[in-house]
């Protein structure tokens, strides 16, 4: 960057010396509004290197034309430097087929930053001009930034789906459902849903291969989500899909069945929601795993039911509060017999978390983005924005979520 500008200077410095000397020979010479005359004189009003937005500007939209341009002659060169964040970098773009006009390659002008403009540009009799200019952008109130699942560099299971929630109500979708690329390798079609105005969700028609790539570019810097709220972000997450984990909770069996990679695994007894709190039916996915958490019946609608300090190898399936857990405090013949808990999945499990129980077991063999799928229960099926209940929904609907046309 210094090299480039080094240049630009040293040119500048060229020209203004040829200036002066011409200057003192025919008593023409001269500067004005940032242009450099030619070896032969100035040139003409009308050659005059025209610079959009003009030097000088303050507060300058992300939305104005960069545009620079001489009514005849050619543009020779153009060099464009944004210095935003104390970094400078090359704005980069192109010079018309007919040399008459520059524009850069992205249309939308950085916020928050300051444009250095460089031109040299030679009229019809081989005349050449030279003119730098600066303009600086809009520095916005209001920024939105969007908090993604899972974390940058995980490994995740087969079931994991892309969730961003955003800060701020999303009122221009299209464009920010734009800025976010999520891609895979080995390649797979994903596509996006919004659920509500502040929450973006990206997945594929069926759960991940295992050993896939998924990269998440998030491209929301600069980008307009509400008026005068502009995004932050400028980020590239990456995660990978480990091998596949698939649990079937049968309410009406007590049991859940755990398959790897297609292969039953075990068979763990389990208690589920009772007939008044019944667990939700349906797909759900695992967002949270906590060796020991707290559960109060308060934080979940009900009353003063229960309080449990120490609820050992908690695994959250939906954010309303479903979680699959270890239980100690239950009589042990409840395991596999009968539902009695208030919506979770209770294994059989030891005060303070014992590595050797079914609750244990599970947990050691869990991922982050693994399926457990409840069957046979008298409840509902999970809402599909209740955690990460999108496999709820069937594809048609799901790509009738986005807000690209």
């Amino acid at each position: 960057m210094r090299y480039v500008q080094g240049r630009a200077r040293r040119a500048r410095a060229v020209l203004a010396a040829v200036v002066t000397w011409a200057g003192l020979l025919t008593g023409a010479a001269g500067c004005a509004d940032g242009t450099v005359g030619g070896a032969f004189g100035p040139p003409a009003a009308g050659d005059t290197i025209r610079v959009a937005p003009d030097d000088g500007s303050r507060d300058v939209r992300p939305d104005a034309r960069l545009r620079v341009r001489v009514p005849d002659g050619r543009l020779e060169s153009v060099e464009v430097v944004v210095d935003r964040d104390a970094r400078e970098s090359p704005v980069p773009g192109r010079i018309s087929a007919d040399g008459l006009t520059w524009r850069p390659d992205d249309e939308r002008l950085a916020l928050a930053a300051k444009y250095t403009v460089d031109a040299v540009a030679v009229d019809g009799e081989g005349r050449r001009s030279a003119r730098h200019t600066t303009f600086t952008t809009h520095v916005p109130e209001e920024r939105f930034i969007g908090y993604v699942a899972p974390e940058d560099r995980s490994t995740v299971g087969t079931g994991m789906i892309v969730s961003l929630e955003f800060n701020r109500e999303i009122v221009h979708r299209a464009a920010v459902e734009r800025a976010v690329r999520v891609t895979a390798r080995p390649a797979v079609e994903i596509r996006p849903h919004w659920f509500g105005a502040s929450r973006l969700d990206f997945r594929p028609e069926h759960y991940w291969k295992p050993g896939t790539r998924v990269t998440v570019d998030l491209r929301l810097r600069d980008v307009e989500a509400a008026p005068g709220v502009y995004g932050l972000q400028h980020r590239t997450f990456t995660f990978t899909v480990g091998r596949s984990q698939v649990s079937v909770v049968d309410a009406a069996d007590h049991t859940m069945r755990v398959r790897r990679d297609g292969d039953l695994l075990a068979t763990v007894p389990v208690t589920a929601g009772a007939r008044k709190t019944p667990t939700y039916n349906g797909k759900m996915v695992i967002t949270e795993m906590l060796e020991v958490t707290r559960m109060d019946s308060r934080t979940v609608g009900f009353g003063g039911e229960y309080d449990i300090p120490d609820v050992p190898h908690a695994i959250r399936l939906t954010s309303s509060g479903t979680f699959l857990h270890g239980n100690y405090w239950a009589d042990e013949e409840v395991f596999g017999s009968s539902n009695v808990s208030h919506g979770c999945v209770g294994l059989r499990d030891v005060k303070g978390g014992g590595a050797d129980t079914p609750a244990g077991w599970f947990f050691d063999r869990s991922l982050i983005g693994d399926v457990v799928e409840v069957v046979n229960s008298k409840d509902e099926t999970v809402a599909p924005d209740n955690g990460l209940g999108g496999w709820n929904m069937n594809w048609k609907r799901w790509k009738a979520g986005t807000a690209v046309n």
